[in-house]
């Protein structure tokens, strides 16, 4: 098996995965900066 077959892949599904993994790491910070001070004022 030689190396270069091992990332042999199309472009498009590594921007998708870039774009999709960049999303989830906004998300995740949306919620921890934004979301969850939000809930603990209106709990306090």
């Amino acid at each position: 098996m030689n190396a270069p077959a091992r990332f042999d892949h199309p472009a498009w599904t590594a921007g998708l995965a870039t774009v999709v993994s960049y999303g989830l790491g906004l998300l995740g910070l949306f919620v921890l900066l934004f979301v969850l001070p939000f809930a603990l004022f209106l709990l306090l």
